[in-house]
This record gives C-alpha cells, sequence and structure tokens, in this order.
C-alpha cells in the first residue's frame, strides 16, 4: 500500500495563502471531520465520481477492500459536492485522511449556491486517486461493486454506509448522479 502522506505535502499549490478551497466529492461532503471556516455547495467540471478506488484503511482492510469515490476524466460531465474554505494547516490531518492512494489536485470549482447570472468561480484542491495507484479497483459491473461494498467493513465503518451518506448527501444537495444512485439501489439488493 502506498501512503501518499509526504507527496501531498510537497504539492503546494497554493503556497502563501492564508486560506484554500477544498472541494469535496465523496464522504468530505458528509464527513467534515476538520475545521473550516466556510461551506459551500459547488460543482467542477470534466469529471464523474465513481467507486473503482480501494479502501485498505477507512472502509475496508488490506485482505477485503472496500470501495470508495474517485474521480475519472468525463468531457461534459459536471460532479457536484461541497467546497470548504479551509487553512493551510487543514491539510497535514488530511493528506493522512486520504492517504491511501490519494493526490492533491487543482481544479476550478464553480459555487452553486448563488443566484446571480455569472457563477461564482475559484480555484481549489481536491484529493484525486488516479488509475495508476496502487489501491485503484478500476472498473467493474454495478452487481460486483455492490456485493464488495456490502461485505467490506474497516476501521471506518462499513463501507455501505459510507455508499448510503453519499447519495444522501447528493439528494440533499439536489444533486444527480446515475452511477451512485443506480449502486445504491444495487446494494438495496444484496
Amino acid at each position: 500500500m502506498l501512503d501518499t502522506t509526504a507527496l501531498n505535502q510537497q504539492r503546494n499549490f497554493f503556497d502563501g495563502h492564508a486560506e484554500i478551497w477544498l472541494f469535496g466529492y465523496g464522504s468530505l461532503i458528509w464527513k467534515a471531520d476538520f475545521a473550516y471556516l466556510e461551506r459551500r455547495p459547488a460543482f467542477i467540471t470534466g469529471w464523474e465520481r465513481r467507486f473503482w478506488q480501494g479502501s485498505h484503511d477507512h472502509r475496508g482492510t488490506l485482505e477485503a477492500p472496500g470501495r470508495v469515490a474517485t474521480l475519472i476524466p468525463a468531457e461534459g460531465a459536471v460532479c457536484h459536492g461541497m467546497a470548504y474554505r479551509i487553512t493551510p494547516e487543514v491539510l497535514a490531518p488530511l493528506d493522512v485522511r486520504e492517504k491511501n492512494g490519494y493526490l492533491r489536485e487543482k481544479v476550478p470549482l464553480t459555487f452553486t449556491d448563488v443566484s446571480s447570472e455569472t457563477p461564482e468561480q475559484s480555484e481549489g484542491l481536491i484529493y484525486l486517486a488516479s488509475e495508476d495507484n496502487p489501491a485503484f479497483l478500476g472498473e467493474a459491473t454495478l452487481d460486483e461493486i455492490a456485493l464488495q461494498i456490502a461485505n467490506a467493513h474497516g476501521p471506518s465503518g462499513p463501507n455501505r454506509e459510507y455508499l448510503v451518506n453519499l447519495a444522501a448527501a447528493l439528494r440533499e444537495l439536489g444533486a444527480e448522479d446515475a452511477h451512485i444512485f443506480a449502486l445504491e439501489y444495487q446494494l438495496s439488493r444484496v
């Protein structure tokens, strides 16, 4: 298992900034166990959420990894989530939380809680687990993914809880996500 903590601490896209926007698209939407200054719904474009990343440290084990969200490039796609305005000190514990293959990346994000004709935008950070990390599990059928999620359990709890909470958080945001909702339905049948 690769620990990306040290790598992330070298990826200082916002060096010298007193505040940074962090975009959460998975558990960070509903499990913000870190200090933040502000929380706003937002989206990023060109990315789709998929349960293709293995979790050996939170929602599974080395012997029976769970599956958690990552992003894959997809032209024209919109991925809704939650943006948090944080101070740079918050990144150190987040680097540890996201150490199982996730790397900090810089992305443009658009806030959805404004009613003006010109959407408010900013640059922010995401934690991205790309296909070249050792914990990447990749594509599988909804049946296979749901079965793996149903059976996985790790130090942070059942893998099932992660998916169900994510689906509920997306509904609360009024966001559509065909993959997540189809996976949630499939999980209810396992």
